[in-house]
């Protein structure tokens, strides 16, 4: 059992020891904790005892959670187990070292050939989400983490948001990065988590998110972003859903066009 007032280091969640609370987005509390049965070090989530009330909901979120497991992409953290412990939910993931990608924007614009670079990852890992069926995952570039060797890993995609369960939670949701039809509570899709990729892309860009109602291009604040790559975040990030991208797959492969002149400019 967790003892909330204990200092880090103490408690256990089923055969996890937690060793230390660590900061993060998203909801309940995030620990580094050691796996006594594979002895390895991963993070355990544990939700809030509020988090799904109903039996019937639980049950759901948990086999919704559990499906999450067979999503495999280098660039998407990988989710080892779930389970209920003390009546509350917890989801255990791989333990990254590294820093979150707000950590690495650091209040200034990114260096462009590195921000396209973590944007084709960040598109693909996206790309690979919905070939799974998962659609509408909840990221932002503070859950978004850069490991030690400088990859992107965005989180598994929230299964709260893929089960349909408290979708409108600030804490599993990034309404700062929502695409315009999900601030106006319009039906969303694959072209809305387009929408979130490129609202990061831009603000590693200009240090600015784009105003939904469509915002100037990153070059206007940037003079280092060549015409390719404004073209392709303002498709990303247009206000019509049937403007943009229709699927993060496209967006990435036209990142990687982009990349490709950067590295002839170069």
């Amino acid at each position: 059992m967790v003892d909330e007032s204990a200092p880090a280091g103490i408690g256990s969640v089923a055969h996890y020891n937690l060793l230390e609370r660590l900061g993060s987005a998203g909801p309940g509390e995030l620990f580094r904790a050691r796996d006594t049965h594979l002895g390895r070090t991963v993070a355990v989530r544990l939700l809030p005892s509020e988090f799904v009330r109903d039996a019937g909901a639980r049950g759901r979120f948990l086999e919704e959670a559990r499906s999450l497991a067979a999503l495999s992409h280098p660039n998407i953290t990988t989710l080892f187990d779930v389970g209920e412990h003390d009546g509350r939910v917890y989801l255990v993931f791989e333990h990254l070292k590294g820093q979150s990608l707000r950590a690495e924007m650091a209040g200034r614009p990114m260096n462009v050939r590195r921000a396209v670079e973590l944007a084709v990852q960040i598109a693909d890992a996206v790309a690979g989400a919905h070939a799974a069926g998962f659609v509408r995952g909840g990221f932002s570039p503070d859950s978004i983490a850069i490991t030690a060797k400088g990859r992107a890993k965005i989180p598994v995609f929230e299964p709260a948001a893929h089960s349909g369960l408290d979708r409108d939670d600030p804490a599993i949701r990034h309404p700062d990065y929502g695409s315009p039809e999900e601030a106006g509570g319009q039906p969303t899709d694959e072209r809305s988590d387009v929408y979130t990729v490129g609202a990061i892309v831009y603000e590693m860009l200009t240090t600015r998110r784009p105003l939904r109602r469509g915002s100037a291009a990153p070059s206007a604040s940037n003079r280092n972003v060549p015409a390719a790559v404004d073209e392709v975040v303002l498709k990303a990030v247009a206000p019509n859903a049937a403007s943009r991208f229709q699927s993060a797959a496209t967006l990435a492969a036209e990142l990687r066009t982009a990349a490709a002149t950067l590295e002839v400019r170069a």
